[in-house]
């Protein structure tokens, strides 16, 4: 990363571009592109091509990034998407497999990361779970992004960490709910229809209005800035919203579940 942004930095000196005026033609800001430069954030494959464009490279810049090897501990398409959402302005998230990241208690998320496969040694746990809660500071911020959720009920059925976590979760889920700025929907069993069954994904908006989209498989993550692909992702998420049972509802079987009146 750092010998790519040591390219990206000769390349514009020799074209005698600011990193603002780089960041204008490619759709970024100062700060990234300098971030970039630095060897801090990784080099998008599709920035990559618009700055070979501009600065006359013949896609040198676009084969960097498209060969970065992932040896990171978070892969650069999940790095670049962790700084996103915590710049995000708007963030609508389907999740089928576990409770949505930003809502999760500190517990289940330590539960999370005990149960994968292969284990992972303690002290790597521990620094997940701090980062992964660290992310929730979004939901407080003051001006705080607006966020929906769509979860799959089979994920409700599920008692990662044990009773005391789970009842600890559900309650956490509630009062995430009562912030102005967030909505949860469960997407119920039974249904004849449903938009979600590629997966879960999540929709993001940046505060220069640019639309994101970012899925995660066993392998891997991707982060989609193509206006067609976070097209069809929007549309997706516009039906799981009408398919989903309401706030009111959500929040009744969550009570349910909890054995509460």
């Amino acid at each position: 990363m750092k010998m790519v942004g040591k390219q990206v930095a000769a390349a514009r000196a020799a074209k005698n571009l600011t990193q603002k005026q780089l960041g204008e033609l490619v759709g970024l800001d100062a700060e990234t592109i300098a971030s970039i430069e630095q060897g801090r954030r990784a080099l998008m494959p599709d920035v990559a091509e618009l700055m070979d464009q501009h600065l006359g490279l013949p896609g040198l810049l676009a084969v960097a990034a498209n060969e970065m090897p992932a040896v990171d501990v978070t892969p650069p398409w999940a790095e670049e998407y962790m700084n996103l959402e915590e710049q995000a302005v708007a963030l609508s998230w389907y999740e089928s497999m576990r409770f949505p990241g930003l809502l999760q208690t500190e517990n289940y998320a330590r539960a999370l990361f005990r149960v994968r496969v292969p284990a992972r040694a303690e002290e790597e746990i521990e620094n997940l779970t701090v980062r992964r809660v660290k992310r929730q500071a979004i939901l407080h911020r003051k001006v705080p992004p607006s966020l929906s959720f769509i979860v799959w009920e089979a994920v409700f059925k599920d008692r990662i960490g044990g009773d005391e976590v789970y009842a600890e979760q559900l309650r956490h889920l509630i009062a995430c709910m009562d912030l102005p700025n967030v909505t949860l929907q469960v997407m119920p069993f039974g249904r004849t229809t449903h938009a979600g069954l590629n997966g879960p994904f999540i929709l993001l908006e940046t505060p220069s209005h640019q639309q994101f989209a970012y899925s995660e498989t066993q392998h891997g993550s991707l982060l989609i800035s193509t206006p067609g692909e976070v097209s069809i992702l929007s549309r997706k998420y516009a039906m799981l919203r009408t398919q989903a049972l309401n706030t009111e509802q959500t929040k009744g079987l969550l009570d349910r579940l909890l054995g509460e009146p």
